[in-house]
């Protein structure tokens, strides 16, 4: 449930965002799974009374506010039956008395309810409209009738439901009965909830969450009461709760037989290295100069903008708007891939090696980086291998360096470079949109592709593309785990602790200023290496963030080039899809040589000082919107092509 998919109106949506679906498989115990319930569910819903007081004291200023409580109160009330249970009214008669996988859910009356409801429904009729009253009132209409027919407290409701038998130890326990049940009501199917449309982001969002909360109570609501057990007669309905999957039944299994955590050892302190590393002086350290022989780029097929972010808002997703995602992020879009990882790569390295001019069995080693492949044998590197047609390589292997992946790439490829005399494939590709389920830091940030470069041996006397290298790994046991996949605390989805993110970015990337302000202009010149750096490309993390660190460390805005904000962050695909966008929007448009700092998950950094010739960058064209986005007008003839006037200003 995690990937996207695209409506009929062309649009992207998420299901994870609206269905709410738990991986039970990392649960051992009820506080694990109690976690998890009051971090989703419980810390952003409003209780009844938290809702009530508000309508009292006139803290809403509108009915689309009053609204989006509801829906959280209610996603909150069925925070249990809508990720564990699927609900199955049944004939009271044809219960199964003695079957441990049948469960009865045992509840209490809501305390002034009533009351509670009379107060919103007399609230929203006296409240201006955010946006479209008659769309507000359509969905007004699918809330509030869910909202006023919750007969019960939704406070004290446990994850785990009595068995049948168990309920009727106890006489008095109340649980649904149904007047009235027919097997025809009407309910939204997938594909209603997936084509809902509005023209306002925040209400398509609101549509899809009054959908599914409708289909939680698939009966005439204003049928229900809450009896007691001894009052039930076999022509009565009640509400059986069943597994909805057999996830949910060996979490069930596991509970019963008392399953221990799992525990981790606390992290030792951590210490600085005996002696600073060495940056890697290429000319004097290796006796085969590497030359970059091809950069090429594929770009994920489909565009997922900031409106689309705000139609998939999540159930647990506070409230934020487009333009603060753009704020916050420098984000305007992403781009996601409809194609696997494995094709991602392949195309990018199909598309680099034609640009270099060589054949499979020239390359001597294949080198993937990524950190989103669930590939782990065989590797995606001698995967791509086998699909290349190459019959043997001196070595094929995955590194995962996860945002320093091209620094640390190229510099295993020059090393390599040393012992095979003949060219090296690189390849970084992500695809991070099927792992983020509905993490809102997550879904903000990343996107998905893939670029390859060939970097090869220069030939005799000429000299090399690259000056410096130099990687680094570690940090405090924080910044090392700041970004987490697969994380079981949240779903096994890719989750980002920002403060952490930044606190290693901040540190690596002054500690790379410094280096290089101590090292000598790599041409003679006066000045020192920094000096002598044309243009800065550094792994695309979060635009806002990195200008700041880059300011902090004595850098300008207008030293940086971005392309963030189209593409999102690839992590280690970022730096060469930006050298190949910075060529292909005529930033770049003569030899100049790069600065091209990585630092991210695992508190892994890296850099390349390295020339970049834009004749051997395959240049893509400029990929296509979905058609919920809106064209650009192309440029008039004589005008300036796709890179802004500020953006040439700066870079010549």
């Amino acid at each position: 449930m995690n990937a996207f998919v695209l409506n009929r109106h062309g649009r992207m949506v998420f299901p994870s965002n609206v269905m709410p679906e738990l991986d039970l498989s990392t649960v051992e115990t009820l506080d694990q799974l109690d976690s998890v319930i009051r971090r989703d569910f419980e810390t952003k819903a409003p209780s009844g009374t938290d809702i009530y007081e508000r309508v009292q004291t006139g803290a809403y200023d509108s009915r689309y506010g009053l609204l989006r409580d509801v829906a959280l109160n209610l996603f909150w009330a069925n925070r249990f039956s809508i990720t564990m249970y699927a609900k199955r009214p049944t004939r009271w008669a044809d219960v199964p008395r003695r079957r441990n996988d049948v469960f009865l859910p045992v509840l209490e009356p809501w305390e002034d309810g009533e009351k509670k409801v009379a107060a919103v429904q007399g609230a929203y009729p006296s409240l201006p409209a955010r946006w479209d009253a008659e769309v507000e009132d359509r969905i007004s209409g699918i809330l509030l009738d869910v909202f006023a027919n919750r007969r019960h407290h939704a406070t004290t409701l446990p994850a785990v439901k009595p068995t049948v038998a168990e309920f009727l130890e106890k006489p008095g326990n109340l649980t649904f009965r149904l007047r009235g049940y027919d097997p025809d009501f009407p309910v939204y199917t997938y594909d209603d909830i997936l084509d809902c449309d509005e023209a306002v982001p925040e209400l398509e969002a609101l549509h899809r969450w009054a959908m599914v909360l409708h289909n939680q109570y698939p009966w005439d609501r204003s049928q229900v009461e809450l009896v007691a057990a001894d009052q039930l007669a076999d022509d009565d309905y009640v509400v059986a709760f069943h597994p909805r999957d057999k996830e949910v039944r060996d979490f069930l299994r596991r509970l019963a037989a008392g399953a221990v955590p799992r525990t981790t050892a606390a992290p030792a302190e951590a210490r600085p290295p005996v002696r600073p590393y060495p940056e890697i002086d290429v000319r004097r350290r290796f006796t085969v100069m590497p030359r970059l022989e091809a950069l090429a780029a594929v770009h994920g097929d489909q565009v997922c903008d900031n409106d689309d972010l705000i139609r998939n808002t999540a159930y647990n997703w506070s409230p934020m708007s487009a333009d603060e995602i753009s704020a916050k992020t420098g984000i305007e879009q992403r781009r996601y891939s409809s194609l696997p990882l494995e094709e991602l790569a392949l195309q990018a390295a199909e598309a680099a090696l034609a640009k270099a001019g060589r054949e499979p069995q020239e390359i001597g080693a294949v080198l993937v980086c990524t950190c989103t492949s669930s590939r782990l044998i065989p590797s995606l590197a001698t995967y791509l291998c086998g699909q290349l047609g190459m019959h043997q390589v001196y070595a094929a292997y995955d590194l995962i360096a996860a945002c320093a992946g091209m620094p640390y790439g190229v510099a295993d490829a020059v090393r390599l470079l040393q012992e095979v005399e003949r060219p090296v494939l690189v390849v970084c590709v992500e695809k991070f949109s099927d792992k983020i389920g509905n993490v809102r830091t997550s879904r903000m940030i990343f996107g998905d592709g893939a670029a390859a470069l060939v970097v090869g041996p220069a030939p005799e006397g000429a000299d090399t593309d690259f000056d410096y290298m130099k990687t680094y790994a570690s940090g405090p046991a924080s910044e090392v785990n700041s970004i987490l996949w697969p994380n079981p605390e949240f779903d096994n989805n890719i989750t980002v602790f920002g403060p952490q993110v930044k606190a290693l970015a901040g540190r690596y990337l002054s500690q790379m200023i410094e280096e290089l302000g101590g090292l000598p202009h790599p041409d003679g010149g006066t000045g020192s290496l920094l000096d002598g750096i044309d243009l800065i490309v550094p792994h695309q993390a979060n635009k806002t963030m990195v200008i700041q660190l880059a300011e902090r460390a004595g850098l300008t805005a207008d030293q940086l080039y971005f392309n963030i904000e189209r593409v999102g962050n690839t992590s280690s695909a970022s730096i060469p899809l930006a050298i190949h966008d910075a060529v292909r929007d005529g930033v770049i448009t003569e030899p100049v040589r790069i600065f091209a700092p990585g630092f991210g998950a695992g508190a892994v950094a890296g850099y390349a000082v390295m020339r970049v010739d834009p004749a051997v960058v395959a240049v893509q064209g400029p990929p296509a919107r979905h058609e919920a986005a809106a064209e650009r007008p192309a440029p008039a003839p004589g005008e300036p092509g796709p890179a802004s006037e500020g953006m040439r200003e700066a870079f010549g």
